[in-house]
């Protein structure tokens, strides 16, 4: 059978586009790309090749999103750029995104976990930055050992000239650098921000090459931070781009000096945490690779604000609605470590959803350090598909069974959070990744923000 010429496959792939935002259908961003891929797996190679500057890819299982939009912020002054903004980050996506890149130059593509082998192999990138491994979706990913394997194998395939940027904080990251003569490893180095010890629910403890449990000199979030094996001697490599001087300002903002083998300059960020500062290093390292130079790279991250859903602020009737993803214990930890910082919220609504693209396994919510949020708390609102056990694991983690509201409806658990914040209050929503979309999808439909897959057009 003749192929079908890719033309015929781009206008069909565009025209179902079309007609999905015509008709409102969910899945807008990744319907042209699932029609086209369905057509054939062949064309997302050659739709990649026509990039004059090829393509860079971001994965990790927590802060692709944002460090995606980071380096994006960075690079789109100066170059035209294909884009996955909305988040469709599996072959689809990237395909959607392909097909709406008229005139692009440089393919920026943020990628799922599980799905970084197969598009890497198809796109070939000229970079490829890598953030961190947590267990996340157990029931679809498999333990982070898995995904490690199947990163290393990505790792060994890519062509010889190709960047790879990674974090060497993560232990399972950081070794992939080892065999690459073209690599940039980041990491961060102010001990004031370490936490003491490990927490329970650290996942690489173990040396990667010994099994002996690593000691850390500084752990920063996870189990990233300054790790050495007493027994083999298996350590953290030398990061050539490091974040020092850190400075964290509760739910606002953070700052921190940026060093390079170029240089340092001062980065002020609008979004808060530790872990942002690890996503605007990652965009950093990745943006230098491309060709961003120190100035460029600090304007960047200075002109950032936030990520749909990752802390981001909404305004509603003289209130605020700050939303914040939370999809596995290493990232809830450190969205309620930040939020503790910043002064403990009063009222917080938490969604948990168990759809596929949470993860149906919800167990992981036991592994989460919700105590410190507790402390401070007069009201929880749990919602979601599984909001009995989230308000269940509040009332064991020792918030009074009075405190807490189970409204399984997402709509009506928002207006009861609202309803109980103060006039020119702030009101914390925790969501799951189903969950933060269908939220937004409520305040979109009130005129609150635009729908994401029209701020990424």
């Amino acid at each position: 059978m003749p192929r079908v010429p890719l033309s015929a496959e781009i206008l069909a792939a565009r025209a179902a586009a079309g007609l999905s935002r015509l008709v409102g259908a969910g899945g807008g961003t990744t319907v042209p790309g699932r029609l086209l891929w369905k057509l054939d797996p062949a064309a997302i190679d050659r739709l990649a090749a026509r990039l004059p500057r090829g393509s860079a890819l971001i994965s990790a299982t927590n802060g692709k999103t944002t460090t995606s939009a980071m380096a994006a912020e960075i690079l789109s002054p100066q170059l035209r750029l294909a884009f996955n903004g909305s988040g469709a980050n599996l072959i689809s996506g990237v395909a959607s995104t392909l097909l709406a890149a008229r005139g692009a130059e440089l393919g920026l593509f943020e990628v799922d976990e599980g799905a970084l082998p197969e598009v890497a192999r198809r796109l070939r990138p000229r970079a490829l930055c890598l953030g961190n491994l947590f267990r996340d979706q157990l029931d679809r990913y498999g333990e982070l050992e898995l995904v490690a394997e199947r990163w290393r194998q990505a790792v060994a395939e890519l062509d010889p000239d190709a960047a790879l940027v990674v974090n060497g904080d993560d232990p399972q990251v950081g070794e992939l650098a080892r065999a690459r003569a073209r690599a940039t490893i980041f990491g961060l180095d102010d001990p004031r921000w370490a936490r003491p010890t490990l927490q329970h629910a650290a996942d690489s403890k173990h040396c990667i090459r010994c099994g002996t449990p690593y000691d850390y000199a500084a752990v920063y979030v996870g189990h990233l931070g300054d790790y050495r094996c007493p027994n083999c001697g298996h350590a953290r490599p030398e990061p050539a781009v490091v974040a020092r001087e850190i400075e964290l300002r509760g739910i606002q903002s953070a700052s921190f000096t940026l060093s390079t083998p170029d240089g340092e300059r001062r980065i002020d960020l609008h979004v808060p945490g530790l872990y942002n500062v690890y996503n605007a290093l990652a965009a950093a390292a990745l943006a230098r690779e491309l060709g961003a130079d120190l100035d460029t790279i600090a304007a960047g991250l200075g002109r950032f604000d936030a990520a749909f859903g990752r802390f981001e602020r909404i305004e509603s009737g003289g209130k605020r609605i700050l939303m914040l993803l939370i999809k596995n214990p290493a990232g809830a930890n450190e969205a309620v470590r930040t939020l503790v910082e910043g002064g403990a919220p009063r009222v917080a609504v938490i969604a948990l959803n168990d759809a596929i693209a949470d993860g149906q396994d919800v167990s992981w919510i036991w592994d989460v350090d919700f105590e410190p949020l507790i402390g401070g708390l007069e009201r929880l609102v749990a919602t979601g598909a599984r909001a009995a056990e989230l308000g269940l694991r509040f009332k064991y983690g020792g918030l009074d069974e009075a405190a807490i509201e189970v409204v399984p409806d997402l709509e009506q658990a928002l207006d009861r959070g609202l309803e109980l914040t103060p006039a020119g209050g702030e009101l914390a929503v925790l969501p799951t990744y189903t969950a933060m979309l269908a939220l937004r999808s409520i305040a979109g439909d009130r005129g609150l923000v635009r729908p994401f897959w029209e701020q990424a057009a």
